[in-house]
């Protein structure tokens, strides 16, 4: 199958998106709906957003009423302000009632308190317990592993012949990775997966049929972690992320608190498996949906770090974060009450023009691609990104030593989430190098 026959359909669905995004109320907006983000249109609202309204708001839609921010300089100006723009109590769009939920408050990975959906001083003891863990010190010490677990499965696939690349390898590096990080057992690793999966999910997404089924299987990850909290507080202090949290002073009665602990582990999970594993598959994509950056990419390997951190822009792996108005104030000529959602579209920061030249189009070699806002600003700068950039990198180091061309050889199927942008599917075919 050649790439025509895969790309053009979706070139043609984002040419009618552009026609609509251009015709439509520009009151009528709504850049969080999911199915913009299950069929990859989105990006045309956005740029219409960015021109003529900056700081929009949209008075109804299924999360309820919520401020739109889309420009680069918008957002980290707005994340700075964490006084008047809180991350309390979510920094998710979606809210669900609690007896939608069978009694688990909370909808996804910030709804149950955690320490990214903390503002200071409480964000910043939670932070400081599992930082060491994820530090470019311990990141460098972590680097032959991810590069002998990555090589170990490059070479076990098979070459010439169509497979998932998600599930045989995105999913499985990030998984391991997650395994290593928390201690958890190496054979069970596949429930961090389905954790963080149901985490981010609602009804009728393709993964949760109700959330009473969210409910028991978050009950079922509560009480995995409760038991190993226990075991890690009763032993020696380790360098794994229960360990570290059940041992810091400022932390170690979290367990006490079992929503919390809930909160954070939900949180370190999603952070640590669909961000990176989405941005896996991401740059597959792009790579082919731009294949003279593959031919530079052959021609000069030393892109790879650089490529990385593009591939990261491009995909943009969290579509958005949220704060919630503190209290009353103005902001780029707009007025926010108390209480009002504003949400933060790191999508449409990454794709901004007056920050990233032709931005929809990925460029291993853009000189100001580590500047992209993917990671956020200020005090909840991921802190897992020294981790995230070295896995994506090692792994294209070596793919690069085996295969010339990861090729897709059909449409990726994308998960229909206005928060995680990811790939439940992606077939590929490998050619030896």
């Amino acid at each position: 199958m050649g790439q025509e026959s895969i790309f053009t359909p979706h070139t043609d669905a984002m040419n009618e998106a552009r026609s609509r995004a251009e015709e439509i109320a520009l009151n009528r907006i709504n850049v969080a709906d999911r199915e913009l983000y299950r069929s990859d249109t989105v990006l045309p609202y956005f740029e219409r957003l960015r021109r003529e309204a900056p700081i929009h708001y949209c008075a109804d839609s299924e999360d309820g009423p919520y401020w739109s921010i889309t420009r680069f300089d918008d957002i980290k100006n707005v994340e700075l302000d964490w006084p008047n723009f809180s991350s309390e109590p979510s920094i998710v769009l979606f809210e669900a009632r609690e007896d939608d939920l069978g009694g688990l408050p909370g909808d996804s990975i910030e709804s149950v308190p955690s320490f990214i959906a903390m503002d200071p001083p409480k964000h910043t003891f939670q932070r400081k317990a599992v930082r060491p863990g994820v530090s470019p010190k311990q990141v460098r010490s972590l680097e032959a592993t991810i590069r002998e677990r990555a090589a170990k499965l490059l070479d076990s696939l098979p070459v010439g012949e169509e497979f998932d690349w998600v599930e045989k390898v995105s999913i499985e590096l990030t998984t391991q990775m997650l395994a290593t990080l928390f201690n958890f057992p190496f054979e069970e690793r596949a429930k961090l997966t389905r954790w963080s999966d149901v985490t981010t999910a609602i009804p009728g997404d393709g993964v949760i049929d109700s959330w009473d089924q969210r409910k028991y299987e978050l009950a079922d990850c509560l009480q995995t972690f409760l038991d190993m909290w226990d075991e890690r507080a009763a032993a020696e202090p380790a360098f794994d992320m229960i360990s570290m949290l059940a041992h810091s002073p400022d932390t170690a009665d979290m367990n006490t608190r079992p929503l919390e602990l809930l909160g954070n582990m939900m949180l370190l999970i999603v952070g640590g498996n669909d961000t990176t594993r989405n941005s896996m598959s991401g740059g597959v994509l792009a790579l082919n949906e731009f294949p003279e950056e593959y031919g530079r990419l052959r021609a000069d390997q030393r892109l790879i770090p650089n490529m990385v951190d593009e591939i990261i822009r491009w995909q943009t792996p969290l579509a958005h974060m949220r704060r919630t108005v503190s209290r009353d104030c103005e902001y780029g000529g707009a007025s926010f009450k108390e209480g009002d959602k504003v949400v933060l579209w790191y999508l449409s920061a990454n794709r901004d023009e007056s920050m990233f030249e032709d931005g929809d189009r990925f460029r291993i070699d853009r000189h100001n691609a580590r500047e992209q806002l993917s990671f956020g600003t200020g005090i909840h700068y991921c802190v897992g990104a020294h981790l995230g950039r070295m896995q994506v990198q090692v792994l294209w180091e070596e793919i690069m030593k085996r295969f010339s061309r990861v090729e897709v050889t059909g449409a990726p199927t994308r998960v229909r989430s206005n928060f995680v942008r990811g790939y439940s599917h992606m077939p590929v075919r490998l050619h030896a190098a």
